[in-house]
């Protein structure tokens, strides 16, 4: 791919104050995109987005995604060439407590920001961004493909799983003719990287434990997760977004963005590989819950056709993800500007492997 493309657009995003929106808004500022932005309130504090100024950067509203006609106006007004949709609830435990929410937010937020494509004839290309957790997980030892059965467990996964559907349908049902908009699903492994402040996430949790002197906590050191950096699925995303903006029938549908094999590893191996990347005597240690809510065991993607229909290819493995997000860490809390960084490290990656 070659930014290049952006350079010029009108990008929508719902979801830009949260961690992954805000690296997706900072990558399209670098290239010379217009960004229009639709989310609640940065969901932590502190916040990537907030100590980034990304609102000073792009046309920030801060709305909630279940306002379905304040939506519609939004993008109306902005009249974008590409919406990407990350706006949810996405923390599994939470959707326990609060599967209402989770729903309304995950699964009718999804049809309002449909709707709101489908009453702009501006927008050509619209991502769905989704998760690795919509399929029906047998805990098997291959990876899923995109054709699999859809059937998330917990209340988040499930209303993942419904978002895919519904997209399906729409696109199926109103987005058919030639010069209607491109509408594809992205789906991603466990993301990491610098300026996640999420709670019940590992890596936040890690660096949590060690700037306050504390030993890390591991709920299941033993789970197998395909974890990759945040500028990883984003590139994918961006590649697909703008290969169907091009071809509509090509490229459009549903595609993994997932590590290798080699960055599909447990709980246990990611905390290992933060600790000798952090130094400084971090270590870990390991408390079993009693009544703990499930959470799966074993998950990976097979990501072969964003390889072979893209040509998408994972480019920084898990260690080498662990160190740059421990650069990140270490140079903001010792005063650097977190822009800076997160826009350093954005350059970085995106001139090394020429994409």
């Amino acid at each position: 791919m070659n930014l290049s493309f952006y350079n010029g657009k009108k990008i929508f995003i719902t979801g830009h104050t949260g961690f992954k929106g805000t690296w997706l808004c900072r990558i399209l500022l670098s290239a010379g995109a217009r960004v229009a932005g639709y989310s609640l309130e940065p969901p932590t504090v502190p916040s990537l987005f907030v100590s980034t100024g990304t609102a000073k950067d792009t046309d920030s509203i801060i709305a909630d995604i279940r306002d379905g006609a304040k939506l519609r106006d939004a993008v109306n007004t902005f009249r974008p060439d590409i919406v990407f949709h990350l706006a949810a609830q996405p923390i599994v435990r939470t959707s326990y407590k609060e599967p209402v929410i989770t729903y309304e937010t995950n699964v009718m937020g999804t049809v309002n920001v449909l709707e709101a494509v489908r009453s702009c004839d501006s927008v050509h290309s619209f991502v769905n961004v989704t998760t690795d957790k919509v399929y029906l997980n047998r805990e098997w030892a291959w990876g899923y493909r995109e054709n699999e059965e859809l059937c998330g467990f917990d209340p988040y996964s499930n209303s993942k799983s419904c978002s895919e559907l519904v997209t399906y349908s729409y696109k199926n049902s109103f987005f058919t003719e030639r010069n209607s908009a491109a509408i594809s699903t992205a789906r991603s492994g466990n993301v990491i990287g610098g300026g996640d402040y999420a709670p019940d996430r590992i890596i936040p949790d890690c660096i949590r434990a060690v700037e306050s002197g504390k030993e890390i906590i591991l709920r299941n050191s033993n789970s197998i997760r395909p974890y990759q950096h945040v500028l990883e699925c984003l590139r994918g995303y961006l590649m697909l977004a703008e290969m169907q903006y091009e071809n509509k029938e090509k490229y459009g549908g549903s595609y993994n963005f997932g590590p290798d094999d080699e960055s599909c590893i447990t709980t246990g191996k990611l905390a290992d590989l933060f600790c000798g990347a952090w130094g400084s005597g971090a270590s870990w240690k390991v408390i079993e819950e009693v009544d703990a809510p499930h959470e799966a065991n074993f998950l990976k993607l097979d990501c072969s056709k964003s390889k072979t229909v893209l040509g998408w290819y994972p480019k920084w493995n898990i260690r080498t993800a662990v160190e740059k997000i421990v650069e990140w860490e270490k140079s903001v809390s010792s005063g650097n500007s977190a822009k800076e960084m997160t826009d350093r490290q954005i350059k970085e990656y995106f001139e090394e492997y020429h994409v």
